[in-house]
């Protein structure tokens, strides 16, 4: 399997320097505390995911020059993971086609209540240089799907919102968690090889009632074993270099535009 993934935004809600915080504890100097809000895109044997469509997806996917996607697989619905959701219009444009997205049931009817005017009614491709098109796909945590022959199977993530999903593919060798405070135990039995890459987020270092702290993450690392891992969804707390003094060789910050091949 080839792979690559682009940390398209590693900042949680507030980005980096926030309104509120400022830099916060970062370092201003550094070009790598300034972070934007968190979507990834993940390429895997030249199938190409996009995980969330955060407020900034427009300049990412211009900066980065994506211009195609296969699918849009959807954590939670907070607005940081999902209103850029808009954007998907342009490749809608490009491809002349809908766009599958992949969400819970919650996720899934926030997308519809909000932004009805995105979805595509069943088995009909609308005008789509004229009107976005998108077509709703419903999963199950544990309940795995295929994007052209890609395995995806979608994990429970535990008391952060009423839904949160990780994704695993190919039965471990990329898995992506997103915010969580707890990994549920029927998502270890899910990943079935040793990842050659894992990204999880970091919002704080000391965690807070929804988001795991460092100790916690380095935890779960230590028992998933992954090879390579990125830690992104960094709030201002979270100064790039102070957090590669503290965590093991194999784990580091991400930064926006971070590109990890495996």
């Amino acid at each position: 399997m080839s792979g690559k993934v682009i940390i398209l935004g590693a900042g949680a809600a507030p980005g980096v320097p926030s309104l509120c915080m400022g830099w916060g504890n970062c370092n201003p100097e550094n070009p790598r505390n300034r972070r934007i809000r968190t979507s990834t895109y993940v390429e895997i044997n030249g199938v190409k995911f996009l995980i969330d469509t955060c407020p900034n997806l427009r300049e990412q996917l211009v900066d980065n020059q994506i211009k195609a996607l296969d699918a849009v697989l959807y954590s939670h619905a907070h607005a940081d993971h999902l209103h850029g959701i808009d954007d998907l219009r342009e490749i809608n444009r490009i491809s002349r086609d809908s766009l599958n997205i992949y969400a819970g049931a919650v996720t899934l009817k926030r997308i519809k209540h909000c932004f009805a005017y995105l979805i595509a009614k069943p088995n009909q491709v609308k005008n789509v240089v004229r009107m976005p098109s998108l077509v709703p796909n419903l999963i199950k945590a544990n309940h795995p799907f295929y994007v052209k022959g890609v395995k995806v199977m979608p994990i429970k993530l535990l008391q952060h919102c009423p839904e949160c999903l990780g994704y695993v593919f190919n039965d471990g060798e990329y898995v992506h968690i997103a915010d969580f405070k707890m990994i549920a135990e029927s998502a270890f039995e899910r990943i079935t090889v040793k990842p050659k890459l894992m990204v999880m987020p970091l919002t704080t270092p000391y965690g807070q009632i929804q988001h795991a702290g460092l100790d916690e993450v380095l935890g779960y690392i230590d028992r998933i074993k992954a090879r390579h891992v990125v830690l992104n969804h960094m709030a201002s707390e979270c100064d790039y270099d102070e957090i590669m003094q503290m965590t093991p060789e194999n784990v580091e910050p991400a930064y926006d535009g971070m590109t990890i091949e495996f």
